[in-house]
């Protein structure tokens, strides 16, 4: 049985809004490319055709991919102890030896995106964010090595 993917509202309404677009834009887009290329003849050693075949092919593995995330989501809901780091948590730390915060969003890893702050519950980051309280110091083994972090502030 499918494990339910834990989502944010916006997580759940962004890839609403990319599968429609893929679905409602790029793939008929991609079929007038098809077809063109068809025409042109050959099919063997025609690039354009074979290329559009790649791009199809990966369009609609992402499409499938959508639909499954779409189809076992749950919203991640702030049902827990207020002050508590937990899934869907904005939380705001310092970096020992740093002098600027960073914020991250905890989230379930279908909407993991450490380059835009969101990271995953399932992160070595994540896990060790999960439950802190202001004013907790954790640390975390990541690939560089351990890193300190102080939480400033969790909402």
């Amino acid at each position: 049985m499918q494990q339910p993917i834990f989502l944010t509202a916006e997580g759940i309404e962004n890839l609403r809004q990319e599968l429609d677009y893929l679905v409602n834009v790029r793939r008929p887009e991609l079929a007038r490319i098809l077809r063109k290329a068809i025409q042109q003849g050959d099919l063997s050693e025609n690039a354009d055709y074979i290329a559009a075949k790649e791009e199809q092919a990966f369009l609609e593995g992402r499409i499938q991919q959508i639909e499954t995330i779409l189809r076992y989501a749950v919203v991640i809901e702030s049902n827990g102890p207020e002050g508590v780091a937990q899934l869907g948590s904005w939380v705001t730390v310092l970096e020992e030896g740093r002098d600027e915060p960073e914020v991250f969003q905890i989230v379930g890893p279908a909407e993991a995106d450490p380059l835009n702050g969101k990271v995953s519950n399932e992160s070595p980051l994540g896990r060790a964010l999960l439950g802190c309280r202001v004013g907790d110091v954790v640390t975390v083994d990541a690939p560089a090595g351990r890193i300190t972090f102080r939480v400033l502030e969790v909402r």
